[in-house]
């Protein structure tokens, strides 16, 4: 692994966050985006088995693609914890940007306060993004999990099916906070800056968009939105803003999902 380093220093930990090359940068993506691509299109329809119902393919796709956005948060901490040789929460904090925001510009060190506006601005400009990009194509609907939900058999899937809605949960949360968000925003983007100088942040959103192999048709508003968070991202040093826009769409589904299971 070739890399250099850079120090930073958050308020409770001082790390050491080494530069990437760029064939690192393209490994730790491949590590993301191929299993995903496999599990939604390969190993997802294998455990289904041929001739299975829609909602026999919709549960096996779910666990299929949790379990792989459960393994981007074990290659963050694995990653992690072989550069810091610990995985103490102030050292994982510091390390994937896990903190207030700052104003580089801002001589005086504060973080968090008023800033935190902009992490709402940044959640308010992704999802007008992906209201505007958003796109269902019929083709792949057993892979649309918006029209899963959207359609009679997937609500009469989920009424009253606890452990269902446990399982999309799961999948949320380790796809806007654990998964996705922290291995780009918190893992890779301060770690490209050597290899790609300032354009590191938008060569990052467009691996955020080529990973998403389990659902192409989500390419374009993945890169528009992704832009606006690694931007957003590295401005103000927090990937807590990817995170917090990323995840407004989960809170929103979850809460959809809520009332059909309790429906």
């Amino acid at each position: 692994m070739s890399h250099s380093t850079t120090t930073l220093t958050p308020p409770a930990a001082r790390v050491d966050i080494r530069q990437y090359s760029p064939w690192t940068v393209l490994a730790i993506w491949a590590a993301a985006a191929v299993p995903m691509g496999l599990l939604a299109w390969v190993v997802a329809p294998a455990i289904a088995g041929s001739g299975a119902t829609r909602e026999r393919f919709t549960v096996s796709l779910l666990t299929a693609v949790t379990v792989g956005l459960v393994w981007q948060f074990v290659l963050v901490l694995t990653i992690v914890g072989r550069e810091q040789r610990s995985l103490r929460p102030s050292t994982l904090m510091a390390a994937l940007w896990l903190q207030s925001p700052s104003d580089p510009k801002d001589r005086t060190g504060r973080r968090g306060g008023r800033l935190w506006w902009w992490a709402l601005a940044t959640t308010l400009a992704v999802a007008l993004l992906e209201e505007v990009l958003s796109v269902d194509p019929d083709g792949v609907a057993s892979h649309n999990f918006g029209l899963i939900v959207g359609s009679d058999w997937g609500q009469a899937l989920f009424r009253g099916n606890w452990p269902l809605y446990a399982l999309a949960v799961i999948l949320f949360a380790f796809n806007t906070v654990l998964g996705e968000e922290l291995l780009f925003r918190g893992l890779l983007l301060p770690r490209m800056r050597r290899a790609f100088g300032r354009a590191d942040w938008i060569v990052n959103a467009v691996l955020f968009a080529g990973y998403h192999l389990h659902q192409p048709w989500t390419m374009p508003s993945a890169l528009t939105t992704g832009l606006v968070e690694a931007y957003a991202t590295k401005r103000w040093q927090s990937a807590w803003f990817g995170i917090i826009a990323h995840s407004a769409q989960s809170v929103f589904f979850a809460v959809i999902l809520f009332a059909v299971v309790t429906s």
